[in-house]
């Protein structure tokens, strides 16, 4: 059996339906107990103290907010290669998670930066590049709505989406490629002298598998429901009456 048979729309809607309760549930226990065990359960930081612990949610929020976008990717290419329209169709409901995420990843930046910088934003070059990633999510989202024909608009998002992969690879590796600004490297590292302490790291790996288990949940959950909208604009148009003209 090809792995491609599963983007078939019917099968798809089979295999997916038993698993996305699952995938919302385990994302709820994981979010719970990495969120009280980050926030209630640590201790605060020598250096930054109590506001360390807005890690829990921007660290693993800016994380999604990226590789949601490497996501689209994936799904956009599949699709320009091999017209699989599940594939579009996931790319199109990845698009309002991603937003969501990068939204709490520069809301909690904010917050986390304003005590720390002494301002609440700074022409950072990755707060900067993560700024122009969320400019390009609205527009993804807005070229899917701006568009009829839903192939004509799966193809111009899908080339939206390999130029704005530019700014999700410089939102990840800014810090690498300028020496220079005020975001921290990452908090994240196979290199354990670089990565935060285990009494924070720990439950900082919870919470990014919640929201990991989140995001795939709800772009499942949102995939299923476009393509019942397919479904439905197709069963609409065919019982239409066609226009007699005379």
């Amino acid at each position: 059996m090809s792995i491609w048979e599963y983007a078939n729309p019917k099968k798809f809607m089979g295999w997916t339906a038993p698993l996305v309760p699952w995938l919302f549930g385990l994302a709820g226990a994981c979010l719970i107990v990495g969120l009280v065990w980050g926030f209630f359960l640590t201790p605060d930081d020598y250096k930054q103290g109590s506001t360390v612990k807005i890690i829990y949610l921007h660290v693993p929020s800016a994380l999604m907010a990226i590789n949601a976008w490497f996501m689209m990717l994936i799904a956009s290419l599949i699709w320009l290669v091999r017209r699989h329209h599940v594939s579009a169709l996931a790319a199109k409901a990845a698009a309002p998670v991603g937003v969501v995420m990068t939204l709490i990843a520069l809301f909690t930046g904010a917050v986390w930066g304003q005590p720390m910088w002494g301002t609440w934003w700074a022409w950072d070059p990755r707060l900067t590049s993560f700024l122009i990633l969320f400019l390009f999510y609205l527009g993804y989202i807005a070229l899917w709505a701006a568009i009829e024909d839903p192939d004509t608009a799966a193809d111009l998002t899908s080339v939206l989406c390999i130029v704005g992969s530019v700014f999700a690879v410089l939102s990840r590796y800014a810090v690498n490629f300028w020496n220079q600004g005020l975001h921290q490297g990452a908090s994240l590292s196979m290199d354990k002298a670089d990565h935060v302490a285990n009494v924070f790291y720990i439950p900082l790996l919870v919470c990014i598998a919640g929201f990991v288990l989140l995001f795939i949940a709800l772009v499942l959950l949102r995939t299923r429901t476009e393509i019942r909208v397919r479904r439905m604009s197709a069963l609409i148009a065919r019982t239409r009456p066609t226009e007699v003209t005379t």
